[in-house]
């Protein structure tokens, strides 16, 4: 998504935004010239004439390694972080990840300063927040357009989303075309990923979002306390630095540990919300049960009474970050109720899978060991027979969670059937495995695919790999007021197995399956 600019820019110009603060710019070259810059890009394949190549390092290539393959296309000048020699401009800088963000946000017209921006970062709840905040906006009447895990929307249209935060280079992009299509209001989930890769660099925020902090992306950060670090920046270096520093503000989840140290060290206004009376935004009273949430929250102006559809104690959290965003943006009670209370289902979230057979069946993203824990003390308290809970965990990521998510799956289910989420390059089995060392800590039984329907009220669990055949087997199993939960895929419409992605939803494997039963 290069992007093509109404007018041309000089590229001392786009230099010139990349050289302010302490960074060291060079501009190495054996002739130089202020070439016009139609286009920028960081992949070199697609490059254009007159287009601004910045070689960056990633996990599985380097753009510095297909800098002649840019300079034959066509580009008038490279930025690199690396020293090279070529007969090109070339513009050596310290980290050209972080410059590409601030070339980007200086060809695209620094759309963020332009736009109400609300940056939501946490391992778990971010989607969730964002829809309700959504919700929220569009109520107040504003033009609102989000950006996130599940999609990127705006003036009624819809594009995929590869990842949570796109590219800094994308996003300035799908910024500007916000912009343009007249929005006023983003809200934007924030990765880790995208904060450490400086996809945000120079992404003015109004407001920033914490909701918690669990283990999750130990792949990538190695520890959880470079995790935090990482997820900390977005609240004190992103949030007070710019031209909205003097009036963004944070919302902070104080009911998670890290959002309460968070709460002491940001020095922008900062709204906290949890279930201690002491937090700005609060949950008065609530009532949780299969209908939904029932909740009395303070909030700064006014106590808001509110009835959701979404279910668990999480979501009470979520929908007080929503509110502490709307409060702190002047949004009147009456109007966060309405968008709160308007929003009843977010896809892959809780999601429920209507019929009429008997069973309740949910399809949700957990895939953190704190997400799928929420969600089954969530769901437990509205089962009425047997919990079944059908998950598995991806591969190519955090190897440490799996045990623990399979001994969370044998304490907190009364059935589980372990099976392949996304196991990418991995062995699914090897994935199974070390779900199991979990498991096992339980002493529950081990079934067969074949002995499950007739051992009706032992607690075990079943390993069947193929997920396609895990679902129905699940749901085959599960009798009148049995609920089952599917857990780990969520909205996905995919499956990555090897290095190829497969057509396959949970969703809809749910709906064969229960189909398939009321056939019989």
């Amino acid at each position: 998504m290069p992007g093509k600019q109404v007018a041309e820019l000089k590229l001392s110009s786009l230099i010139n935004a990349v050289t302010f603060g302490d960074d060291l710019i060079q501009i190495k070259t054996n002739f130089y010239s202020d070439p016009d810059i139609g286009s920028i890009h960081y992949r070199a394949q697609d490059i254009k004439p007159s287009g601004l190549f910045v070689a960056i390092p990633g996990h599985k290539a380097d753009g510095h390694d297909f800098i002649d393959m840019a300079i034959e296309k066509g580009a008038s000048a490279i930025v690199v972080q690396k020293p090279v020699v070529k007969n090109s401009i070339i513009i050596e800088v310290e980290n050209s990840r972080k410059a590409l963000g601030r070339l980007a946000a200086k060809y695209y017209g620094n759309p963020s300063e332009k736009l109400v921006i609300i940056g939501i970062t946490g391992t778990n709840g971010k989607t969730t927040t964002a829809y309700l905040i959504e919700s929220i906006f569009q109520a107040a009447g504003f033009n609102t357009g989000v950006i996130g895990t599940i999609n990127c929307r705006y003036s009624g249209k819809t594009f995929p989303s590869p990842v949570t935060t796109p590219e800094s280079l994308d996003l300035q992009h799908i910024l500007s075309e916000m912009l343009i299509d007249g929005i006023t209001h983003v809200v934007m989930e924030v990765s880790s990923h995208a904060i450490d890769l400086y996809r945000i660099e120079n992404c003015f925020f109004d407001a920033a979002v914490f909701t918690n902090l669990t283990q999750d992306h130990l792949d990538y950060h190695k520890s959880i306390e470079n995790y935090w670090e990482v997820k900390k920046k977005l609240f004190t270096e992103s949030l007070v630095t710019g031209p909205k520093k003097d009036k963004a503000f944070a919302v902070v989840n104080c009911d998670n540990e890290k959002g309460k140290t968070l709460s002491g060290i940001v020095s922008v206004k900062c709204i906290t919300s949890g279930s201690d009376p002491g937090c700005t935004v609060h949950a008065a009273d609530s009532i949780i049960d299969a209908k939904g949430i029932k909740a009395l929250i303070s909030a700064p102006e006014a106590s808001i009474g509110i009835e959701s559809d979404l279910v668990g104690k999480h979501n009470i959290e979520n929908i007080m970050c929503a509110v502490g965003v709307a409060s702190g943006l002047g949004i009147s009670s009456g109007i966060i109720k309405k968008g709160i209370e308007s929003l009843s289902v977010i896809p892959g979230r809780l999601e429920r899978i209507n019929n009429d057979t008997g069973i309740s069946v949910y399809v949700d993203y957990a895939h953190t060991p704190d997400a799928l824990k929420n969600v089954l003390l969530s769901l437990r308290p509205v089962v009425k027979g047997r919990l079944i809970c059908v998950f598995g965990c991806g591969g190519d990521r955090d190897k440490t969670k799996r045990p623990l998510m399979g001994n969370l799956a044998a304490s907190l289910s009364d059935f589980a059937v372990i099976t392949s989420d996304n196991p990418r390059t991995e062995d699914p089995m090897e994935i199974i495995n070390q779900i199991l060392t979990g498991i096992k800590q339980n002493e529950i039984h081990r079934l067969e695919p074949a002995d499950s329907v007739n051992l009706l009220n032992i607690k075990g669990y079943i390993v069947e790999p193929d997920r396609k055949r895990a679902i129905t087997l699940g749901i085959n199993m599960a009798k009148n007021s049995d609920l089952v939960l599917i857990a780990g895929k969520g909205h996905e419409n995919y499956q990555l197995i090897g290095k190829n992605s497969f057509p396959f939803d949970d969703r809809q494997e749910a709906i064969l399956a229960l189909s398939q039963i009321k056939a019989n």
